[in-house]
């Protein structure tokens, strides 16, 4: 049977430990007990309306509904170890934020940690803003849609993820990361994409100096290349882009057809070229 803790406050350590099938609402985990793990062990809660400053109050749980929440900067490691979780209009601020999780979809809501979404399978996030170092490190089964994002070192070693209609601005993104489709994006940054397998970008705008080098499988359908420069380095590639690339430099196997390129670098001798490179002017 479902019941309903409402409009109090929580500050000793494992407050509502193991609790199930409950609502808390409109409550505080805050004081000078400065008790961790408020609600670790739950099962099947929503929780509304209530705010977070105190260490690793989610983890170990399965079914949680979260909605208009805050988790500040101090309530560190909040989601760890759980699955089946739902987050709508809150805002997740605390470092770690969310990690080795399973089955997350969050929407509508505010990012900013560091370390987000450390090597969580199954996640989803829909119309967000999101900052921080390290996002999405190691996570599988990503799917990211209108999702605002800045931040260094983003969705490195991710695996099987989709990402659409989304603005990337982010330093050394997507490295190691396998079977990927980002389309409709815009994406910014030097270094994208290194040391990537099956990684295709569809319609996207990319912008930054040294992209996508030492990649296998790289596919580029319809994009717009900004101030790329030294592009493809070692890579095996099929790309058709429809804007200016500054320069190609050795790429190892495939086709490039672009607007146009500035230069064409080919003197590596360790790994030769048969890639084809032609323009549309």
């Amino acid at each position: 049977m479902q019941h309903t803790i409402s409009n109090q406050t929580f500050g000793q350590e494992r407050a509502l430990y193991n609790l199930q099938n409950a609502t808390v609402q409109n409550c505080s985990f805050c004081g000078q007990e400065d008790g961790e793990s408020a609600l670790k062990e739950c099962r099947n809660i929503v929780v509304q309306h209530s705010n977070f400053h105190l260490r690793y109050p989610l983890w170990h749980c399965h079914g949680v509904q979260i909605s208009h929440c805050t988790q500040t900067e101090t309530c560190r490691a909040p989601l760890w170890y759980c699955s089946q979780v739902d987050v709508q209009h809150s805002q997740l601020h605390g470092i770690k934020a969310v990690r080795e999780c399973n089955n997350v979809a969050i929407s509508n809501s505010s990012i900013q940690s560091d370390e987000f979404g450390w090597k969580t399978c199954n996640l989803r996030l829909a119309n967000c803003t999101a900052s921080g170092k390290y996002f999405l490190f190691g996570a599988e089964g990503v799917e990211l849609c209108n999702v605002e994002m800045s931040g260094k070192y983003s969705f490195q070693y991710v695996k099987n993820a989709t990402i659409s209609h989304c603005t990337l601005d982010t330093k050394d993104a997507l490295w190691h990361a396998e079977n990927v489709l980002v389309e409709h994006c815009v994406v910014k940054g030097e270094y994208l994409a290194w040391y990537s397998k099956n990684v295709t970008f569809h319609n996207c705008t990319i912008v930054g100096t040294q992209p996508l080098c030492y990649c296998q499988n790289l596919k580029l359908v319809d994009c717009i290349m900004v101030d790329a420069h030294l592009a493809f380095e070692n890579s095996t590639v099929q790309a058709t882009v429809n804007s200016h690339i500054l320069s190609v430099k050795n790429p190892i196997g495939g086709s490039i057809v672009a607007h146009s390129i500035g230069e064409v670098i080919v003197d590596n001798p360790i790994y030769p070229s048969t890639c084809k490179i032609s323009t549309k002017q």
